[in-house]
């Protein structure tokens, strides 16, 4: 018989990821840390952010789990780590948290550091590929790896969700503009309720796959 893709897979890999990367939430942090370059510099930066980041998220899908294998740390475990992380970035999302420190994170890190290119940090890491979303991608690629049509599935929406970012980015300006403040606030509680239900969901395969 031939192999056929998990829908049910597909639909939480892709939440899941968007979620962790909250393309939306971007936008404002973007143009904070571009406001000094011109349109551009802004879209060369934007376009190179992106490449880093889906890099970084292939990278970790694919030797996520080789990794973790090699330090002795078994899925289960991993699992109940990580969806214990997600939980923590739904509640910061939910008490509007989220922005706040990614914002303050991006300033701290362009203040100490100085960094000539700000598409690999902080843009890229960890704005878009940070301990969340590696997290995720971990997760999801380690659910896919008795599959390869979902595993490929997994790149194609790793590839969605930042190919999403960069739309943000690209209109970064519009974007901020329609969601304002108080669509921001509700498209981030209703993404942390929703991140934090799968992060049960993840912690309690954790569980009963420890007792197996």
């Amino acid at each position: 018989m031939c192999e056929s893709m998990d829908i049910d897979f597909i639909k939480t890999a892709f939440v899941t990821l968007f979620v962790a990367v909250d393309p939306p939430g971007l936008a404002a942090i973007f143009l904070g840390l571009t406001s000094a370059m011109n349109v551009a510099e802004r879209t060369r930066t934007a376009y190179r952010s992106v490449i880093i980041a889906f890099g970084i998220l292939v990278a970790a899908a694919f030797g996520g789990q080789p990794l973790l294998n090699a330090l002795g740390i078994g899925i289960p475990a991993f699992r109940i780590a990580g969806g214990l992380l997600l939980f923590y970035i739904a509640a910061e999302m939910v008490f509007e948290k989220r922005v706040e420190r990614k914002t303050h994170s991006a300033e701290h890190a362009i203040e100490q550091d100085h960094p000539d290119d700000i598409a690999a940090f902080p843009l890229a890491i960890p704005l878009m590929a940070g301990p969340g979303a590696i997290t995720a991608t971990i997760l999801q690629a380690s659910a896919a790896q008795s599959s390869a049509l979902n595993f490929v599935a997994l790149i194609v929406i790793l590839a969605l969700v930042i190919g999403s970012c960069l739309a943000v980015f690209l209109m970064a300006g519009r974007v901020d503009k329609l969601l304002g403040t108080t669509g921001r606030l509700v498209l981030s509680r209703l993404l942390g309720v929703i991140l934090a239900a799968m992060a049960v969901q993840i912690v309690g395969d954790g569980v009963l796959a420890f007792g197996a």
